[in-house]
């Protein structure tokens, strides 16, 4: 099998070898490794969660002691991948780089996103890869069709039961004996499938001789086909059709679906429609994973390396904890997965340190071993990743312009650019009487804004020429620039400076000071503003005091956002 493609996970059990001493060293590190556990643990239990959860909440939850509750969470919160919310806690957009990690290695980050573009548009319709979880199907990657008002599919990162999927059957067509052991101990356990919030739990319980004869049949008639249809096994009024990616030896690594309402297709409609697309789809999506000379992969970013925040915080901060984060993150690094010596470099930790973890997390089924290689598994996207993967912009803004505001004590907004207008996507309102009336949705001509000067001092020069072409700028306050020459000048301005700053020319008495906000391609997603009333201070006092705070927070936007959208577009929303 080639390095890094997804696959493996029922293949590689958690006795895999890495060195002689390994029960030696597990022995070891028991203690050590407890907060690991622990805190992945809390993370799986509030990715589950429907609301915000407290502390106590989690004590409950979890078993645990409110004082290791506390330890866990402050932790979790100071490495980002947890955040404060008065006295709850919510997940933050940092703790998808595990998810992130996860796709990175395995080559699916690459691979996928192409190939289900253009399969969504030629079908038209909902289109996800999916892998094998243990004995389960994993979402790892989907797209919808541009322009549906109620685009259907599952998220990535949810998990379904083989038995309810067309993915499922088709995966199951490489199953070992010992994963219909672990399939048939689950059902057991669950028959209802209360343990899959992605799918409706069943009223009744199905009969184990009934269930297993009927979805052994499915398998057969998958492998023989090449494909297997799920006319509303998964949901009702849903149907399915899957086909296999298959490695060099031909064994099944990803399944690749679509998903259509019976009111738009039955079953036999859905495979007449999408069968070829769907088969040439898989064979693109095999050559990425498996070509000789495959398209160079751009490289992720390098994952934090290791750093003790225990001077700083005390007994609050988990060592253990940290470091088994920092080591499941570094393994995303390169495609294929580390070896253990490039994973300690990577995290900048020890060698006894990250075997132990790496040895820990394996055990936890969050990291597969091949050979000498290790990475992660695709159950790492449990861990919050369906629920943070449909955040937008705006979602992700919304907690900076709250922080922006109490540092500033003013209003603080996001907008992005819509034609010759910003769109306001986000906004804190500092209480003042002199406070404007604006809420997200609101528009206001670009070119007498702050924001929107920004953003219009993004584009290239064409495009900006045309836009302000276009404008026609009216005098809405006798400090508006109206000319092309002069609009030309203040974003010549802007682009150089990297910020706006507009005095009372789009209402009098308003001053607006704006940044860009960029994705990971560099390019101005967004812009983020303060405004205040044009008072007695001068401008440039307004530029020296708010300025860095508006800068620092929009740099942590940008790393939410580099986070949340590592290989898609920001959706704004």
């Amino acid at each position: 099998m080639a390095p890094g493609v997804p696959g493996a996970a029922s293949r590689t059990s958690a006795s895999a070898d890495p060195s002689p001493t390994d029960t030696g060293a597990e022995a070891a590190g028991a203690e050590a490794t407890g907060p690991l556990e622990r805190g992945l643990a809390v993370l799986r239990i509030m990715a589950d969660a429907p609301h915000p959860m407290r502390p106590g909440d989690l004590a409950r939850a979890t078993g645990l002691a409110r004082s290791a509750v506390d330890r866990v969470t402050a932790t979790l919160t100071h490495l980002g991948h947890l955040r404060a919310e008065g006295r709850e806690l919510v997940l933050a957009p940092r703790l998808m780089e595990f998810g992130n990690a996860y796709l990175d290695a395995s080559g699916l980050s690459h691979a996928l996103r192409p190939g289900l573009e253009r399969l969504t548009r030629t079908l038209d319709e909902s289109v996800s890869a999916i892998v094998l979880d243990g004995c389960d199907a994993r979402i790892v990657g989907k797209a919808v069709p541009p322009g549906r008002v109620i685009p259907l599919g599952f998220r990535v990162g949810d998990l379904l039961p083989a038995e309810r999927c067309a993915a499922g059957a088709v995966l199951a067509t490489g199953w070992e004996p010992d994963t219909y052991d672990v399939w048939r101990a689950r059902r057991a356990a669950d028959p209802l499938d209360t343990g899959f919030p992605a799918v409706p739990t069943r009223r009744t319980a199905p009969g184990p001789e009934r269930t297993e004869a009927d979805f052994a049949a499915w398998t057969s008639a998958a492998a023989a086909n090449g494909w297997a249809l799920d006319d509303q096994l998964v949901a009702p009024g849903l149907v399915a059709l899957a086909v296999p990616v298959r490695d060099p030896d031909g064994r099944p690594v990803c399944a690749i679906s679509v998903l259509a309402h019976t009111s738009r297709h039955g079953g036999d409609e859905l495979r007449e429609h999408a069968l070829a697309a769907l088969t040439a789809a898989a064979q693109d999506i095999a050559d990425e994973l498996y070509g000789t000379a495959p398209a160079a992969a751009p490289a992720p970013p390098a994952a934090p390396a290791y750093t003790d925040a225990k001077p700083e915080l005390g007994p609050s901060f988990l060592q253990a904890l940290a470091r088994g984060l920092t080591v499941l993150a570094a393994l995303g690094r390169q495609r294929g997965g580390l070896t253990l010596a490039e994973a300690a470099e990577a995290a900048g930790l020890s060698y006894p340190s990250t075997r132990r973890n790496l040895l820990t997390l394996r055990q936890l089924g969050y990291v597969e071993q091949r050979a000498r290689r290790f990475l992660p598994a695709p159950r790492v996207l449990e861990l919050g990743y369906a629920r943070l993967s449909t955040l937008t912009l705006a979602d992700i803004a919304q907690p900076h312009l709250a922080d922006l505001a109490g540092q500033v004590r003013e209003s603080t907004s996001l907008a992005v650019l819509d034609g010759a207008e910003v769109r306001y996507v986000a906004r804190v309102a500092a209480e003042q009487i002199t406070s404007a009336r604006i809420t997200p949705g609101t528009r206001l001509p670009a070119y007498a804004t702050s924001m929107g000067r920004v953003l219009l001092a993004d584009l290239p020069e064409a495009d900006r020429q045309e836009r302000i072409g276009a404008l026609r700028p009216q005098a809405l306050t006798p400090h508006t620039l109206t000319s092309a020459a002069a609009l030309g000048a203040a974003l010549d301005r802007a682009a150089s400076e990297g910020f706006a700053l507009v005095e009372q020319e789009l209402e009098a008495g308003l001053r607006s000071l704006a940044v860009p906000v960029r994705d990971r391609s560099g390019r101005a997603v967004g812009a983020l503003n303060v405004a205040l009333h044009a008072g007695p201070e001068s401008p440039e006092h307004t530029r020296d005091t708010v300025l860095p705070a508006l800068r620092a927070n929009a740099a942590r936007i940008e790393a939410d956002l580099a986070v949340a959208f590592a290989d898609a577009p920001v959706q704004t929303g």
